[in-house]
Parts: C-alpha cells; structure tokens; sequence
C-alpha cells in the first residue's frame, strides 16, 4: 500500500503519523506522480502547529509537505505532452509528502538532465521564493544587496540569484557557515548584535536592496541603513511590510512551471548550487520536523521516498 504522512490534530511532530492510503487516480487534466523527493519548509512546522488555520481550515486528516520532484506514473484523461515515466517537479499543498502525489499537468515541470531529484524538489517553494525576491528588488550590476538568512533554503537562491545579474551580494549568517555562503560567491557577515555596523563597515557606501528571508527586525534595519522600500523585499515580516510599504513577493508570485524549468536549467548547468543539509527517510518524518524548525543548516532539508530512478522508469 502506499503510504503518506497525516496528521488528524494541530500540535508538535509527535501529532505526523505515516499511515497506508489508497493509491490515488489522476482526474482529466491532471498527473499522478510517483514521488522521490519531497522538500522541506519552515513555514510546514506553522501549519501543522494551526499557526495558519485561518487560511487552512482543518480538514482532519491533513497531510504534509508541498514541493516535491518524482516520475509521471499516470495520466489523466486528456493531458498531453508527458508521458509515463517523465521526471518532473510540482507544487502539491500538504501532499508532497507521499508516495504518490496528484497535480495539474499545466503545473509540472520538467527536469533536465543533469540535475538530481534532491536539487529539483527545492525547487517549487524555496527556488521561486528566492527567484520572487531577486525579481522584486531588482538588482542591477555593482550594486549591493543584502540577504538576511543567506544559508538558509530560500536565502542560498537569492543570494546566487542576485550574484547572476552582476550584483554584490552581502549575506547574513553564522560564523560555522561562513566559508560555505563565501563558495557560493556571497560575502558572509555575522547576523546579531552589532550588524548595522558590519554592514556599514563592508558597504561604506550604501546598501542597494534587501532581501529578508527570517524576520525578526531586518526591514526596519534596511530602512535605517536608507534603504527604499521599494528596494526591499520580505517573506515573513508583515507587520513591517505595513509599516514601511515595502515589498513581499515570494513562491507564489514565481508559481509558475517556466520560471521553474529556468531555476531548474541555472541549477543543471551548475550556476546555481542547492546546499542538501541532510536527507531523511519517510519514517523519520518527525525527526526531520524538528531539525527544519531549529531554522539552523545550510540551505535544504529533504525527505527521500524512493532512490533516484532513470527516466524512464514508470513502476
């Protein structure tokens, strides 16, 4: 039988339980995909807490998990251009992580060669997150942009991402992780206190834009450093957002199968890296929680469901 994560009440990683389920049937238009990789988020940990209940009403049992990359195993009536076996990413909300997964054909994207399944389930969630942020701020060449988490899953993307359109790329983040951002081409600086000082140290002459990823005080930071609101993007602080009118585009303003296939081909040619901090097995769901929900690592955590299989396998 196949199997999927579930949760039946809102609390910690104690409430995910990995339950058998009925193999699912792709509808006219839509895809079954048998899943090799689900991604992991820190926003997933909010939603199995209630933390967003307002927006997800709770339909017990709720799964988990969204982006995920795998092989076609079915088509439904009608789709066209896939064909069993075809290795693609998707967007499944609270569904990625499962053997099976369900989605519309006109949202896969398809995997080039070159790139694994880990990389490619990143994709849909933390890849458009940093590729919304980058595309929000709009660096240019020589100029200097500031990443608040800039090892974290969707900060390595807009940090690479911004260093693609020629920018200098200033990156928070702890000293352990330090030598790893700088690899990627990111100049490391140490998040806490006294960084509006090291951030004027580095960039005597100004900072362009910035790129929040965490929260946690750095729109109001960019503001004091006199930097436009409209130069500033954010995926969490909100409440900033309202007060200073700066931006927060994220995943879904980049939820789009061509952007993705254009992340997808910067990350096969090897001009984008995706840091895998650690790999888990399906049944180690709840330990895998608990480490994305310490916000530490550097760049992704992923649940592995099956090995990497070739192209065209269609089991």
């Amino acid at each position: 039988m196949p199997r999927a994560v579930h949760f039946t009440r809102f609390g910690g990683p104690e409430v995910l339980d990995l339950v058998e389920v009925a193999r699912p049937e792709p509808a006219e238009g839509q895809l079954l995909v048998h899943v090799v990789v689900a991604s992991l988020n820190p926003a997933e940990v909010g939603i199995r807490e209630g933390a967003f209940a307002r927006i997800w009403p709770a339909q017990f049992p709720m799964g988990q998990g969204h982006d995920f990359s795998g092989v076609v195993a079915g088509l439904g009536a009608g789709v066209t251009g896939f064909e069993i076996g075809d290795p693609v990413i998707g967007f499944a909300p609270r569904a990625a992580l499962a053997d099976f997964a369900v989605i519309e054909a006109s949202g896969a994207a398809r995997m080039p060669h070159g790139i694994d399944f880990a990389s490619a389930a990143t994709v849909p969630a933390s890849g458009a997150t940093g590729w919304a942020s980058v595309m929000a701020v709009d660096p240019g060449p020589d100029e200097t942009v500031f990443v608040s988490s800039a090892s974290g899953g969707a900060g390595v993307f807009a940090g690479q991402l911004a260093r693609l359109r020629g920018a200098r790329v200033i990156g928070g983040t702890s000293p352990v992780h330090a030598d790893r951002l700088r690899s990627l081409g990111v100049e490391p600086v140490r998040y806490g206190s006294g960084l509006r000082e090291r951030l004027q140290e580095l960039a005597p002459e100004g900072i362009d834009a910035v790129i929040d990823t965490f929260g946690g005080g750095y729109i109001d930071l960019a503001v004091e450093l006199g930097v436009a609101p409209r130069r500033i993007n954010t995926i969490t602080d909100y409440a900033a957002v309202q007060r200073h009118g700066v931006q927060s585009q994220g995943n879904g303003d980049a939820m789009s199968p061509e952007i993705w296939e254009a992340i997808l081909d910067l990350v096969a040619q090897g001009r984008v890296v995706v840091p895998i901090e650690a790999e888990y097995p399906l049944e180690d769901v709840r330990r895998a929680y608990v480490e994305v929900g310490t916000r530490h690592g550097f760049g992704k955590r992923v649940i592995r469901l099956r090995p990497d299989p070739a192209a065209t396998d269609s089991r």
